[in-house]
């Protein structure tokens, strides 16, 4: 069985680099053989309505919780100083665990303009042990720079819409600047026709690779922490075994040069999601 190496994050703590994206996965069949099948990483979030799923996987999978990271996320209706509190109890209710590993902020919300709050909320959710690390989800370098320069604190992982299409080149540097690990969420482009580019075709067939697994590839190799989405077990099987293969400067050329700028998913500086 293999698992995915671990990346470390800015508070001290580590993840495992490639995850289990769990949306619109209600199974907890399928997230349990996610599990036996090596991934130590499932990601969730309260918008999702599968945490409870995500729990029962956990508690039939039979791997020490410890040796587990659980990610979820906090919805836009429930951002402030005072309710992040009752919102992550909520979560770890459904998910039947008394911490998380990460705990993200799902959406800015700048018109809303209360994640500044939100986010000082989190910093003591951490001091309280209800969840390990903190982070964010789809900030825009201000955003980062905004809840940093008041608090101190920078987010451990950022996740962000990242694809071959969308490489998120200024969003990583930001990130980075931080310590902040940038986490890809539709790293395969979903709903787009990536998948089937000749260019990921070809350097599949050179590596022995369908390319999904290049793909991914290319996102551990450039420095981001991707979450695939898959109901099928021999996909996601197939996903862990990356880290066997090597992508060369030919390869990741040839996928930077398909960028198009263009995001699949809301734009976070007005995208609203409660």
């Amino acid at each position: 069985m293999t698992s995915a190496p671990l990346i470390d994050l800015n508070d001290g703590r580590t993840m495992p680099v490639l995850g289990f994206g769990t949306y619109s996965i209600d199974d907890p069949g399928v997230m349990t053989e996610a599990i036996e099948s090596g991934y130590r990483l499932l990601d969730t979030a309260t918008r999702y309505e599968n945490e409870r799923a995500v729990g029962r996987a956990v508690a039939d999978a039979g791997v020490s919780r410890e040796d587990l990271f659980i990610t979820t996320k906090l919805p836009g209706s429930e951002h402030g100083r005072d309710t992040p509190r009752a919102a992550l109890e909520a979560s770890l209710e459904r998910l039947g665990l008394d911490h998380v590993d990460l705990y993200l902020i799902h959406w800015p919300l700048p018109r809303v303009g209360k994640f500044l709050p939100t986010w000082e909320a989190l910093v003591e959710l951490r001091e309280a042990g209800l969840t390990r690390s903190i982070g964010v989800s789809n900030f825009l370098p201000d955003h980062l720079e905004t809840i940093v320069d008041a608090t101190g604190v920078a987010p451990a992982v950022n996740q962000v819409e990242l694809h071959p299409y969308l490489p998120q080149a200024v969003q990583r540097e930001a990130d980075a600047r931080h310590g902040t690990v940038t986490q890809s969420w539709s790293p395969l482009g979903r709903k787009s026709d990536l998948l089937d580019h000749p260019v990921l075709q070809r350097i599949g067939q050179k590596h022995g690779l369908e390319p999904g697994p290049v793909v991914l590839r290319w996102h551990t190799q450039i420095g981001a922490a991707p979450i695939p989405k898959s109901a099928t077990p021999e996909r996601f099987r197939a996903n862990l075994g990356i880290f066997d293969v090597t992508l060369d400067e030919e390869d990741m050329a040839a996928i930077a040069a398909l960028e198009t700028g263009e995001r699949l998913g809301g734009d976070p500086a007005e995208h609203e999601e409660f």
